[in-house]
């Protein structure tokens, strides 16, 4: 907290260096989560296990003859990173989030990757990304979207708007209309973007626990109405299976077995979630527990970093991971991170 006795240039340095450490905890949570899971993308906890025994507790490379990260090295980001940031860049240059702006920025991207001829993409953004390069209208493609390529990537959504739900949902709207303009989907989205607005502001995981369920209630009044197990309802039960007094790896089963780790919105989100409050918003233990657990891993890890990163800060993670994570993929998180906080002690 702020101690207001102190000078004014003091507090408003001091408010400056609270924000970026949000922003910037925000950032490095989407990246490392994003890396640490991407070896382990779409294996099973069996598969986990048996490949590796010890846990994934470091950044690895992706094992020879992986689905779809064959050949990335260890610390590399993917898509989930890559699209946040798209997002950051769409914001530093408007000042706000347009349907138009997202729309452009991603097919951009993918153009840029080939990423029509491969599997960068989730199946959601894949099939809306097509549909837009071939005439189809920005309000039209996304409205079967209801995957968690919305939620992977819309922490953005939260750290411009600290503090702010109702901002915060009508952005994340605006972001998922290209490619996620499902009522699902704004609703994971809108949960996870305030969760992260929340921890921007918040030191208590009830706020962040709130902040997330407020998201995903208001979310769901919002686009293409569809179907979907409810996000709500399945984040009670996760935060129930957390709380069982079970042993770590009993809970981790549990919630793959009962929540799921795939890429449905009412699996990934909820799970996501339980992992930041079973591990006390600590970013490292929750990125980590999304690596071994299963299923979307690296997105699941993205989503779980984005907001234990906004809870915990930027001075929980190792200048190591964070030196790899530039070096590996060429980025610097740290200027997007001060780019992102004069904006926000300008407003």
């Amino acid at each position: 907290m702020i101690n207001e006795t102190l000078p004014k240039e003091e507090i408003s340095k001091t408010k400056r260096q609270m924000i970026f450490k949000k922003v910037y905890g925000t950032l490095l949570g989407v990246a490392y989560g994003d890396a640490m899971g991407m070896p382990t993308s779409l294996m099973n906890p069996i598969m986990i296990r048996k490949m590796f025994p010890e846990r994934i507790t470091q950044l690895l490379p992706a094992p020879i003859g992986h689905v779809i990260h064959n050949g990335m090295k260890a610390g590399q980001i993917t898509d989930d990173t890559q699209q946040t940031l798209l997002l950051v860049d769409l914001f530093l240059e408007e000042k706000k989030f347009t349907k138009e702006g997202v729309a452009k920025k991603l097919l951009k991207w993918a153009k840029s990757l080939n990423a029509f001829e491969t599997l960068i993409l989730g199946p959601s953004s894949l099939r809306a990304l097509k549909m837009i390069d071939s005439g189809v209208s920005i309000d039209e493609a996304g409205w079967m979207g209801d995957t968690n390529g919305a939620a992977m990537k819309i922490s953005p959504a939260g750290i411009v708007n600290p503090g702010d739900y109702d901002a915060v949902v009508k952005d994340v709207a605006e972001i998922c209309i290209p490619t996620h303009n499902t009522n699902i989907a704004i609703a994971g989205a809108s949960a996870v973007a305030c969760a992260v607005s929340a921890g921007m502001v918040s030191e208590n995981l009830e706020t962040i626990i709130d902040a997330f369920m407020y998201g995903a209630e208001e979310g769901m009044k919002l686009g293409n109405q569809w179907y979907g197990a409810s996000i709500i309802k399945r984040a009670e039960h996760a935060l129930g299976i957390i709380r069982s007094g079970k042993s770590e790896e009993e809970i981790w089963q549990d919630l793959y077995d009962y929540i799921g780790a795939g890429v449905a919105m009412s699996e990934s989100v909820p799970l996501a979630l339980a992992l930041v409050v079973y591990y006390d918003g600590d970013p490292l233990k929750t990125i980590e527990a999304a690596a071994n657990l299963g299923g979307d891993c690296d997105t699941i890890g993205a989503i779980a970093g984005s907001i234990a990163g906004a809870f915990s800060g930027s001075d929980v993670f190792p200048n190591e991971i964070i030196e790899r994570l530039s070096k590996v993929n060429n980025i610097d998180l740290k200027n997007y991170a001060e780019r992102l906080t004069e904006i926000l002690v300008s407003k």
